[in-house]
């Protein structure tokens, strides 16, 4: 439980905060007057403000709450798996694909990932395959909502369901009206607080080294020794190299195929903002994937996982670590960098998923708006704020459903959708930013065998690794990518024989 002074200095601080939000979303709303404004913004944006927006988007509450809790519950293992194998991966990855992809959308004006897939291949219908496609992207939604809520409710005092409609119909409420415009600088703000909270999290551990780093390791040996082996054989997740460190450079390499990742990098002005932005990006990423170490800390504060007698939720550990461990003052701070990284991914989430909505599905793909680009007496604008709409009321029910009843966390429930769509995406875009002539039917092939693998080796169970209760996505998303870089490399190479075949017979006729 919060103190009364904590909940009411969280009341405030959560109202001058709104106000704040606010104002740069009326800010935004006067420079957006379409909705390719919308989804890219009209103002000159610096590489830094973009560099941080990016930084902030990236990271999310699955960084700074969920994950916390992966980590408090199987240790080091985690760390490993979480914050270094992972991110080294994603941020090389980052760097290599940012520059041609920012080209490409450069050259045909895409406003989201699957027009520029579209756009690059020449393709309505795989266009449309991947606007569908993103709705997985909801789960990734559920996941920052069930985080907000948590952190929230657990400041407030008050029950989950209250806090979850009133933070849904918030941000969801403002999201209609700002985008690209408003924001990137609500994310450069978030990134600034994020970054002190980062800190602030990292050093609150700093009693438990008085005995240095082997005094550490001793106190959670003493707990429980598997919480300091490389690898942890009663996790579902963190149970072999194959699992801590192979899945998760390959999902790492292919994790930033996501449309509010990628797309961010349209938002600059020139090339010559390129290095800088990734420079600022990449350094800030470094310090906030280590904000998972801080679940050790958390593990140590509650060493049986459980307070006054309840066995506390993998979803709620960080929560709980915060709201015990900080003062009243410090621990607004600390909570309001939470709030901001759920808030920062949260709004990049909703605007290039409305936009993909309107857009790619509503009128490129069904071809239902008019002449006049009105649908049902509503322009392009206020039918994206009707998606927004209806992708909140189903965001509240899907988030409430995982807070009563998860399947170990909201985690699992997020990276089976979201590690399926970069899994389709990854072939695509990487040929499309590398090869200059790649047939259709190369991606094509790449993503429904990316698609097809992932959910059989999931919901099939078809390795040790994704058997019930508790299957690993990680496992089955990784298993796709490589699936879909086989197909992709090989159907590539026949379409090239072929075409080689062809021209040959075609030489050999006219030698004749």
């Amino acid at each position: 439980m919060a103190s009364k002074e904590l909940v009411l200095a969280m009341w405030v601080l959560i109202g001058v905060y709104a106000l704040f939000i606010l104002w740069l979303v009326g800010r935004g709303l006067r420079r957006t007057q379409n909705l390719a404004e919308y989804a890219l913004g009209s103002f000159g944006f610096s590489p830094l403000a973009v560099g941080l927006s990016l930084a902030a988007s990236m990271t999310s509450a699955a960084t700074f709450i969920i994950n916390p809790g992966f980590i408090a519950m199987y240790g080091w293992s985690g760390v490993l798996s979480l914050a270094i194998a992972l991110p080294a991966a994603a941020l090389v990855s980052l760097v290599i694909l940012t520059k041609g992809f920012r080209q490409q959308g450069q050259a045909v004006k895409a406003l989201t990932l699957a027009q520029w897939i579209g756009s690059r291949y020449q393709s309505r219908g795989f266009a449309l395959f991947f606007a569908f496609l993103s709705l997985l992207l909801i789960t990734f939604i559920v996941l920052i909502c069930v985080g907000l809520t948590a952190i929230l409710s657990q400041s407030l005092n008050l029950p989950a369901l209250p806090v979850l409609i009133g933070l849904v119909g918030f941000v969801f409420g403002y999201m209609m009206f700002g985008g690209a415009n408003a924001m990137v600088y609500t994310n450069m703000v978030q990134a600034i607080l994020m970054i002190v909270v980062a800190v602030i999290l990292l050093g609150s551990g700093y009693e438990h080294f008085r005995g240095g780093i082997v005094g550490f390791w001793e106190k959670l040996r003493a707990i429980d020794p598997q919480l300091v082996k490389w690898q942890n054989a009663q996790s579902p997740l963190f149970r072999d190299f194959f699992e801590i460190i192979v899945c998760q450079i390959v999902v790492g390499v292919a994790i930033v195929c996501q449309p509010h990742i990628l797309t961010k990098s349209l938002l600059l002005k020139g090339e010559r903002d390129v290095n800088r932005y990734l420079w600022v990006a990449v350094s800030v990423e470094i310090l906030f994937f280590w904000v998972v170490f801080v679940g050790l800390y958390a593990r140590l504060q509650f060493p049986d996982l459980t307070v006054g007698g309840t066995a506390l939720k993998m979803d709620s550990i960080m929560s709980v670590y915060v709201v015990q461990e900080f003062s009243v003052y410090v621990g607004l701070l600390v909570v309001m960098g939470l709030i901001a990284a759920g808030l920062s991914t949260l709004e990049g989430l909703i605007q290039s998923l409305s936009t993909t909505i309107t857009v790619d599905i509503f009128k490129n793909g069904l071809g239902l708006f008019n002449a006049r680009g009105r649908l049902w007496g509503m322009s392009e604008v206020w039918f994206n704020r009707l998606v927004i709409i209806v992708l909140g009321v189903v965001s509240v029910y899907l988030s409430y459903q995982q807070i009563l009843s998860p399947n170990l966390s909201v985690g699992i429930f997020a990276q089976n959708g979201v590690y399926a769509y970069f899994s389709a995406a990854f072939v695509p875009v990487l040929f499309g930013t590398f090869l200059r002539q790649v047939p259709l039917s190369v991606p094509v092939a790449a993503s429904v065998a990316a698609v097809a693998v992932h959910f059989s080796v999931y919901y099939g169970h078809l390795t040790p690794y994704t058997q019930p209760p508790v299957a690993n996505p990680g496992v089955a998303s990784a298993l796709a990518i490589l699936s879909a870089l086989g197909v992709g490399i090989f159907t590539y190479w026949a379409t090239y024989r072929s075409d080689t075949s062809s021209l040959d017979f075609r030489k050999a006729n006219v030698n004749s």
